[in-house]
């Protein structure tokens, strides 16, 4: 698989809690260059961003990373981002109410929040390695029933990142409704294309640099 193939796939991506506008500014001109699928960055950043890169499609997370944000506050953070120019949203399920079963809970908040997002993209970040094999074949189905685009393995600050196996069962479950991002740990082009072939349509990853020196 070619670097520019597995680029295009890639949301460029830089979360950590320290990551100042210089980075931000380095990752927009390095997506832009290198032709990636989106950027990932923080809302506090996202209107910045789109004034000084109006051409980029900026992705930024909603509820992260925890998820317990009320819906409420969830969709006022989806009307703000978008707002601000972004295109893509990932956001982050209530695990506390996957816990406890409350599956229709989950659904109803992703559909609110697509509702919402309307035409732009809305990715749910499920975090995969809280959650037994039932809990994921369950919120496949809240995935898929709520209308969002994408299931999201990971936010990358849980205990483990995106598992080939995960990948497998969500194709399983989803078929092709739903499109799948892998994203957590994935460092290395052998992991990127690995994912890939496997299925996902998109990577997240701060990692993209590792294509060029290959």
């Amino acid at each position: 698989m070619e670097c520019s193939e597995i680029l295009r796939h890639i949301d460029h991506t830089a979360l950590a809690p320290t990551v100042t506008q210089a980075e931000i500014a380095r990752l927009c001109s390095q997506a832009l260059q290198w032709k990636t699928a989106s950027v990932c960055i923080p809302p506090s950043f996202v209107a910045w961003a789109h004034h000084s890169y109006p051409t980029l499609n900026i992705g930024t997370v909603i509820g992260f990373p925890l998820g317990y944000n009320t819906t409420a506050v969830k969709i006022f953070e989806v009307r703000q981002a978008i707002a601000n120019g972004a295109r893509e949203l990932d956001m982050v399920v209530h695990l506390g109410d996957v816990k406890a079963g409350l599956f229709d809970c989950v659904t109803s908040e992703i559909r609110l929040m697509k509702e919402e997002a309307g035409d732009r993209i809305v990715k749910v970040i499920v975090e995969t390695c809280e959650l037994t094999r039932d809990e994921k074949r369950a919120l496949c189905g809240c995935v898929a029933q709520g209308g969002a685009d994408f299931i999201k393995t990971s936010t990358g600050f849980g205990r483990a990142g995106a598992q080939f196996a995960d990948i497998e069962l969500f194709r399983q479950e989803l078929g092709s409704a739903v499109k799948i991002k892998a994203a957590g740990g994935i460092r290395t082009r052998e992991a990127m294309e690995a994912f890939l072939t496997a299925g996902c349509e998109r990577i997240g990853t701060s990692s993209a640099a590792v294509l060029l020196k290959s």
